[in-house]
């Protein structure tokens, strides 16, 4: 395990276009929430950082997917070289945390370095009019340092999304494993 942290590209970015399959092959594109604010994750199935937070993310997602907040997690990991992270195990990664956003495949790994991805989880939001607006950790919690799993990060820059406002500029970058690149 390589500890990284994201690579805070400049608040502002615009959101990257893509169109990637889900685990079963259908294809799920950006143009599908035009006028919502999106949170995409860059995500995968083993890295402990990610175990540690799929529960409480999990809930953090059924309870902004009704707020109104479009959610997208990718999986940029080469599989083949990992197979914890192919799409088979996605598919069961999925039932298993009860995901309610589209959880997808970028096998060529484009999308991640287009968004300038560097670790799982790493967390981009976007406001309504796709510029980024938070690119940080989800919360301080860290595997073995005691501190809870809640998201406060991410929901305050949220929170603030939602209303109509701008997140703090004062944003944590994310840790955990790097992407697994080919």
């Amino acid at each position: 395990m390589t500890l990284t942290s994201s690579e805070m590209i400049p608040l502002g970015s615009a959101l990257p276009n893509f169109s990637l399959p889900n685990p079963a092959g259908n294809l799920y594109s950006s143009d599908a929430f035009h006028d919502k604010p999106a949170l995409i994750v860059f995500l995968c199935n083993h890295c402990p950082f990610v175990k540690h937070i799929a529960a409480a993310f999990a809930e953090f997602a059924r309870e902004y997917k009704e707020a109104g907040l479009a959610i997208v997690a990718i999986n940029s990991n080469d599989f083949e070289n990992y197979p914890a992270d192919s799409p088979e195990r996605m598919q069961e990664e999925i039932a298993a945390r009860g995901y309610v956003f589209p959880y997808l495949v970028d096998e060529s790994q484009e999308v991640a370095r287009a968004f300038g991805a560097a670790c799982t989880p790493d967390f981009f939001l976007f406001d309504r009019e796709h510029k980024l607006v938070y690119r940080g950790q989800f919360d301080s919690s860290r595997p073995g340092n005691n501190e809870p799993v809640n998201g406060s990060d991410l929901r305050a820059a949220v929170d603030a999304v939602l209303a109509g406002e701008k997140p703090s500029d004062d944003q944590v970058p994310s840790v955990g494993c790097n992407i697994k690149w080919k």
